[in-house]
């Protein structure tokens, strides 16, 4: 068997448990995905995803990327392309492409769930194939010329990137210097260099149209400072007939200059592009001028859900690794009899060290899936809610709420956790290539660092998330988490009241915040603002965890075989032990001043 261990049994309680996902299969825009088709494609995944999927991960790691800087061509492993041939010839990506591009319209939910497998398997898999995302935008954004474009990627399977960073211009993307200059036939010279660029160049596909920010010269307004200047191109490799499709065998000028060696993900190939420098580098406009930012916000929330989904993808089968090594590796006697020499020795998931461990983990794993999915069924309720031409205001600002701690929570817990607790299980064996773990720490690292680091996700949560409507949106949330505490017969009373405690504790945090900003005081609330993505994530996850222990609780008190029974009561003590060893030290998190102490330190004296 490969290193990949998935979890079916809690992503499937998760959606029809937990969030009651039953309710929107068979409903527009959904109505060819019903019950039983979920389930189908929730087992053949994630069986594809253990028997498929993972067996190029460990390989295509240690074997590299090849880059030829003579023809600017990246090849990968053969171990790799068969992977990726899989799960392209599977074709379960057309859960996720346009209904008009031939695709199949499901809850996003579904798909984040079948994603998960995926990310957990072989992650940059998710990445190369990244056509639907980049299709749905071009299709949604674009004239029907753009939309022709994305038929053309979708029928021959086409790369697609996202050229957002440039070497002097990172998270800061307004000082992007990259031009486009307008050609009298409709198209645009695009000049600059780009870096950072996953996917740039690779070889299982016979093109790529990326998709390029540039700041367009020659036409009215254009040339702007910052980010609103800003439009998107479509910027092909090799150039097209834009009626059939077909390659013209001309090349255009965009071309891999460089590819990074890194820390993990290595079979990724993350590019420094340069476009226009020899020859000129073609592309479309999309949809109107000065739209760019826009466009790419879309690419970047769903690349958002993507590395969150990642994420606990990774400390999910991380965790179930470190349990079943536990529970073969025989070291020392029980705590009870280390004095006795003579003692037996026991499998280490009898020492209370490793246990305390393996529940963080499990609590953890658990808690962000179902923060993802609960992400997830926003998205699907602002689905649902278009279809039928209903308002979706509210569930497009709690989704837009949540996006940040998805990715920025989510990587953050899941990084430290693999690192300081399911490595940590195996001794010194977790840092031997003989088991996953170490190429799952390496991995998972980049995830607190692509699509905006930790700090720029935690001042998009304050500043754009909750400053600018003082906290109406969070407001909605708390007080359901706060109906919640307040509510229930069951036997979480005490759990409920910490809970409770927590959500109080949050709000006056954000309250304080918010006086700060009204204050003047911003730098306060930046020296706050990560401490603030991690209070929220908490309370959330101890949420979820306590919505699905009281779940657990009514399904105990029923018949059920001794399977389930073992899981339910592995929910409910995932939930206790969340609530009790770390809902303390987020409500003291909570009430932490923040200092301005680093900031009146002059530089020198750091």
């Amino acid at each position: 068997m490969g290193h990949y261990k998935s979890n079916l049994r809690d992503v499937e309680f998760n959606l029809f448990e937990l969030l009651g996902r039953d309710r929107v299969l068979g409903l527009p825009p959904f109505g060819e995905i019903d019950g039983e088709s979920a389930r189908e494609a929730l087992r053949e995944v994630d069986r594809m995803a253990r028997e498929e999927l993972a067996a190029s991960f460990a390989i295509a790691d240690r074997a590299a990327v090849v880059f030829d800087p003579k023809t600017h061509t990246v090849t990968l492993p053969e171990a790799y392309a068969a992977s990726y041939k899989s799960w392209l010839d599977a074709e379960w990506w057309r859960l996720r492409t346009h209904t008009d591009l031939g695709g199949t319209a499901a809850p996003s939910s579904l798909n984040w769930a079948l994603g998960e497998f995926v990310l957990g398997s072989n992650p940059t898999l998710w990445t190369y194939l990244g056509f639907p995302t980049a299709t749905r935008v071009i299709y949604k954004h674009g004239t029907e010329r753009d939309r022709t474009i994305a038929m053309h990627i979708v029928e021959n399977r086409w790369g697609n990137t996202m050229m957002l960073t440039e070497p002097d211009a990172g998270s800061d993307v307004g000082a992007g210097r990259t031009r486009a200059t307008p050609n009298d036939d409709g198209t645009w010279n695009i000049t600059g260099t780009k870096r950072f660029i996953t996917s740039g160049g690779f070889n299982l596909t016979e093109n790529i149209v990326h998709l390029v920010l540039a700041r367009p010269a020659g036409v009215e307004g254009a040339g702007g400072p910052g980010t609103k200047g800003l439009s998107l191109f479509l910027v092909p490799e090799h150039h097209f007939d834009l009626e059939s499709g077909e390659l013209t065998g001309e090349r255009n000028g965009v071309f891999v200059t460089g590819v990074e060696k890194k820390m993990g993900v290595n079979v990724s190939a993350t590019c420094e592009m340069t476009l226009g420098a020899d020859i000129p580098a073609r592309g479309w406009l999309l949809g109107e001028v000065h739209s760019g930012i826009a466009q790419m916000f879309d690419v970047i929330e769903d690349a958002r859900m993507m590395v969150g989904t990642k994420a606990i993808a990774t400390l999910s089968t991380g965790y179930l690794n470190a349990l079943e090594f536990a529970k073969l590796r025989v070291q020392g006697s029980d705590l009870k009899s280390s004095a006795d020499p003579a003692a037996p020795k026991v499998t280490i998931i009898n020492h209370p060290d490793v246990r305390r461990s393996l529940l963080t983990q499990k609590a953890y794993a658990e808690g962000m899936r179902s923060l993802v999915l609960y992400t997830a069924s926003w998205q699907d309720e602002i689905a649902l809610a278009t279809t039928a031409g209903e308002d979706a205001t509210l569930a497009r600002a709690v989704n837009d709420l949540l996006l940040p701690v998805v990715k920025g929570y989510g990587s953050e817990r899941s990084w430290t956790t693999l690192g300081t607790e399911s490595l940590q299980t195996f001794g010194g064996s977790g840092y031997l290539q003989d088991y996953p773990l170490e190429q799952y720490v390496r991995d998972a690292k980049i995830d607190t660092v692509y699509e905006g680091t930790t700090a720029i996700q935690a001042q998009d949560l304050f500043f754009r998330k909750i400053a600018r409507d003082r906290g109406a949106v969070l407001e909605h949330l708390l007080a359901e988490i706060t109906r919640f505490s307040e509510s229930g017969s069951d036997d979480l009373g005490t759990e409920r009241a910490r809970l409770a405690e927590a959500a109080a504790a949050l709000r006056a945090l954000v309250g304080q915040m918010i006086d700060d900003v009204t204050a003047g005081d911003v730098y306060k609330v930046g020296l706050a603002a990560t401490r603030l993505l991690y209070v929220l994530g908490d309370v959330l996850v101890a949420w979820l965890l306590l919505r699905s222990a009281s779940i657990a609780l009514e399904a105990l008190s029923t018949e059920i075989s001794i399977a389930d029974r073992a899981f339910y009561q592995g929910k409910i003590a995932a939930a206790r032990f969340f609530v009790h060893e770390f809902l303390p030290m987020t409500i003291a998190q909570a009430g932490v001043a923040a200092s301005l102490t680093a900031m009146e330190l002059d530089e020198t004296a750091f």
